[in-house]
């Protein structure tokens, strides 16, 4: 077998860290790879290496035998190297054509020669049986559909490899099947296709050829055939987790914080129920597109619920977020940058946002700036965040575990006793991290119910009493502490849920 791409001693380091360690691998011509491993198994550096987005710290590239160097994205596209991004990029108020043609309108007589372009769209639409006019709006399209347009952008440009990332995550059964069919009609094509997946069935049924990434480094490889699922679950995982973690100082009591039971939202959740006691640590882990943080919002009451119910400490939640909030509910979003802070401003009103009213005085509720003074104060020595004065310093000044902190502070003064936390740890060093664990585990042993969602598995291993494992939109099992098993938990989470 001819090979088409070679990686060869392929290396990435950010600040001395290593995101991708010494990586031979080949990529043969006309055949399927499928790429698989865990979040931060450096999937999507090594893909940006590739792309040409990102350049190797050591070691090389060849295309076709020949240096492969690409400085841009589009070196690689030049090259021949087409990418099918989950998030697809799309311009969704321009048609079809448009976006085949975005990187150069063919011209006659010094005008757009939309004939042209409108017959040359329309005959790469009908090799892919995508029966759309090519003046529609993307924005008009189904997931699927722009999905094939995103592949048909790929055929105009010639590509010799795609690069497929997890690329049914917003699709349904029937557009998936439509999908696998197209990527059968582009290999007898003789197109060559990297295939990422977390769904292992998937990438069993599609890949002629396997490559497993662990911490940056390619730790299994060979034809597909040689490669079981549980296989495949083996090399991916496998870490060390002793000194990660803070021992646990207390644990689930008797009393029940949330209930929540049978929630359904069409396309989104299905039938989901779950409980969290106080003192408890309940995980929540899933692959991307399982409906984790979808139900954190619904909750929360961010997002709306077709059926089912929420009991919050006994009592029916009441509607509405400011009175979920009330009722002592607190949700800490994975996006702490646009969602959780205001990078602008100083990190003692940032501490003091949620519990802002509280400090009202009077008939007029005159804000008593000295008791949010000395609150605020009082929390950032109780969370140790590593600040000069946090009535002045903007909290876009801090580190990203010091951010944390501050996010996970500001729902620390309002005593809740629910703590919702989605990703709390992303984008944290090491050594926040393990305050961050000691901050939860702290929350959790004064009496408060924690659920932590997490796309790390081993941080749920280290720090849950229990994990709750979700697979597009449904429960698909839970396991106490005591029976905790890395495989098995991966399986739930790989299994396809049922229809």
């Amino acid at each position: 077998m001819t090979a088409l791409l070679s990686l060869e001693a392929l290396g990435k380091s950010w600040f001395g860290v290593p995101a991708v360690t010494d990586l031979t691998l080949e990529v043969a011509e006309g055949r399927l790879l499928g790429l698989i491993g865990q979040n931060g198994a450096g999937k999507s550096t090594l893909m940006n290496m590739i792309g040409g987005v990102i350049q190797p710290s050591a070691g090389g590239m060849r295309w076709q035998g020949a240096p492969y160097r690409p400085q841009t994205a589009r070196d690689a596209a030049r090259t021949g190297i087409a990418f099918i991004h989950q998030e697809l990029n799309l311009f969704t108020n321009l048609s079809v054509a448009e976006n085949l043609y975005i990187d150069g309108f063919p011209r006659r007589f010094g005008l757009i020669d939309w004939p042209r372009i409108r017959s040359r769209s329309a005959e790469i639409l009908q090799r892919l049986a995508l029966d759309i006019d090519p003046d529609t709006s993307i924005g008009r399209l189904s997931p699927g559909e722009r999905q094939l347009v995103e592949i048909a952008k790929a055929l105009h440009n010639d590509a010799r490899l795609i690069i497929f990332d997890e690329p049914t995550t917003s699709l349904t059964p029937r557009e998936t099947a439509r999908l696998f069919d197209t990527i059968a009609s582009l290999r007898a094509e003789g197109r060559t296709i990297i295939y990422i997946s977390h769904i292992l069935g998937d990438v069993q049924r599609l890949a002629d050829d396997i490559g497993v990434l662990r911490d940056g480094r390619l730790v299994d490889s060979g034809p597909v055939a040689e490669f079981s699922v549980p296989r495949m679950i083996r090399s991916m995982i496998g870490r060390d987790l002793s000194g990660l973690f803070p021992p646990r100082t207390g644990g689930p009591q008797s009393a029940t914080v949330l209930q929540a039971q049978g929630l359904t939202q069409p396309g989104v959740l299905q039938d989901v129920s779950l409980t969290v006691h106080a003192g408890e640590v309940v995980g929540l882990f899933g692959l991307m597109g399982a409906g984790r943080s979808e139900l954190a919002r619904i909750i929360f009451g961010l997002d709306p619920v077709a059926s089912g119910s929420i009991t919050l400490n006994g009592a029916p939640a009441p509607a509405g977020i400011a009175a979920r909030i009330a009722a002592g509910m607190a949700f800490v979003t994975e996006n702490r940058r646009e969602e959780g802070l205001m990078m602008e401003a100083p990190i003692a009103d940032n501490l003091a946002l949620v519990s802002l009213r509280t400090f009202g005085r009077g008939p007029l509720a005159v804000m008593d700036t000295e008791a949010v003074a000395t609150r605020t104060e009082l929390a950032r020595r109780a969370l140790t965040i590593k600040a000069g004065d946090i009535r002045t310093q903007p909290v876009k000044a801090l580190s990203g575990g010091n951010q944390q902190k501050v996010v996970i502070g500001k729902w620390q003064m309002t005593a809740p006793r629910l703590f919702i936390l989605d990703e709390p740890t992303r984008g944290v060093d090491v050594g926040a991290r393990f305050e961050i664990y000691t901050l939860i585990d702290r929350l959790a042993a004064e009496g408060g119910g924690i659920l932590m969602i997490s796309s790390e598995l081993d941080e749920l291993l280290g720090m849950a009493d229990r994990i709750v494992v979700m697979n597009r939109g449904e429960v698909m099992g839970q396991l106490d502490r005591p029976d905790f098993d890395r495989e098995r938990i991966l399986s739930l989470a790989f299994r396809e849920a049922q229809t």
